[in-house]
């Protein structure tokens, strides 16, 4: 871990403490009294509330399905913004302006979609050529309606056999990661000799140095996210996009802001890093394209943690939006991996990523914590 786990507790209650003083400035009435009396020198800050964003600032998102009904209930919890999987490959002006108008008659706005279907490309197999000309006319379509933001995975083999069940507050249900139980497992036949890191590399600067020239020129954006569980290997596959170096490497493959990154404080704590650490080098190389906002807390790194609720992991939730907001990020944040609670047990058909997401209880919670914060740095 570059930074230990001491210095991060240090560096994450100098945040609290001076998001702390600020408050207390600001609930003395005299927009010019200061803290400076205990060392913070921080001004009160006029806000006009309720506070709002505009296009200039990040967009609080969540996952959407072509379920009107749940587009309403979307809306009533003050979402404006929705991700979603794109259709079939390749997209065109005519699939993606339907994805549009779809959430648009609902008053919500698309502003990133999940691109896939290109495996051939991932393995390195003879038609990947073929695979990357549907991602470049998929982009192409994507800059003509506007779509700011596509995002992507590379994976050769996701490991999910390591993912189990655990149990938080009052019974709500978590997820944890232990690669121990599940590591070595044999490849599956159908994806053939098991890839090493080399080849995956060699299959990733190919995709890129295709298909970023494209995105750059038709106004999009690229997201790649990265490797999530960011195990060492998976059923043979070695597993690159899994360290922060992993990802350093990537955004020098192709020098331009349409080679960005999903950031997602998760898993930078997951490998073992400062989560802050990680926003700043990514965001000031404007690599940054899109953000997934939640906690977790790591036993070993890469290896062994558990998703938890925003308020009980590690990362300091309020000094990653800061940082979000003061490097002028205007792109989408999704609060994703919403906890599973009773009433939605009890009150199951909530629409969430993949079936068996938590119900709409649970991403309540998420989005609710997530505008808190957003307005908490706007206010501050």
């Amino acid at each position: 871990m570059k930074n230990n786990r001491r210095d991060f507790i240090r560096k994450s209650a100098a945040y609290a403490a001076t998001a702390s003083l600020a408050g207390m400035s600001a609930c003395s009435g005299n927009a010019e009294k200061t803290a400076s009396d205990t060392g913070a020198n921080i001004k009160k800050k006029d806000v006009q509330w309720p506070v709002t964003f505009g296009p200039d600032k990040p967009k609080m998102c969540l996952w959407a399905t072509s379920d009107k009904a749940y587009m309403r209930k979307l809306k009533q919890i003050g979402v404006n913004h929705v991700i979603s999987g794109g259709p079939g490959l390749p997209w065109t002006e005519k699939s993606l302006r339907e994805y549009q108008e779809m959430y648009n008659s609902e008053g919500l706005s698309l502003i990133n979609l999940m691109i896939g279907g290109f495996d051939k490309a991932i393995y390195g197999r003879e038609g990947r050529d073929e695979e990357i000309q549907k991602v470049q006319d998929s982009l192409v379509a994507a800059g003509a309606v506007g779509l700011p933001v596509v995002e992507y995975n590379f994976y050769a083999h996701r490991f999910v056999d390591g993912y189990y069940d655990t149990s938080a507050r009052g019974g709500a249900g978590t997820l944890s990661m232990d690669y121990d139980r599940a590591k070595n497992l044999p490849t599956d036949p159908s994806e053939g000799k098991p890839l090493t890191s080399e080849q995956l590399w060699e299959n990733l600067t190919y995709f890129l140095k295709a298909v970023i020239p494209v995105a750059e020129k038709a106004g999009v954006r690229m997201a790649l996210h990265p490797n999530d569980p960011p195990v060492p290997e998976s059923h043979g596959h070695a597993q690159i996009v899994a360290t922060f170096s992993d990802w350093k490497r990537i955004i020098s493959i192709v020098d331009s802001p349409s080679n960005g990154m999903t950031y997602d404080c998760g898993v930078s704590v997951e490998i073992g890093e400062d989560p802050l650490e990680v926003l700043h080098y990514l965001g000031s190389r404007d690599r940054i394209n899109h953000i997934h906002y939640r906690n977790v807390i790591t036993t070993t790194p890469s290896l062994k943690y558990e998703e938890v609720f925003f308020d009980e992991g590690t990362v300091n939730m309020f000094a990653v939006m800061r940082e979000i907001f003061s490097m002028g990020y205007k792109f989408g944040i999704f609060p994703e991996h919403p906890r599973a609670l009773d009433y939605d047990r009890e009150y199951p058909g909530g629409v969430g990523k993949n079936p068996g997401d938590a119900g709409y209880t649970g991403w309540t919670y998420n989005a609710a914590y997530c505008k808190a914060m957003m307005q908490a740095v706007e206010s501050v």
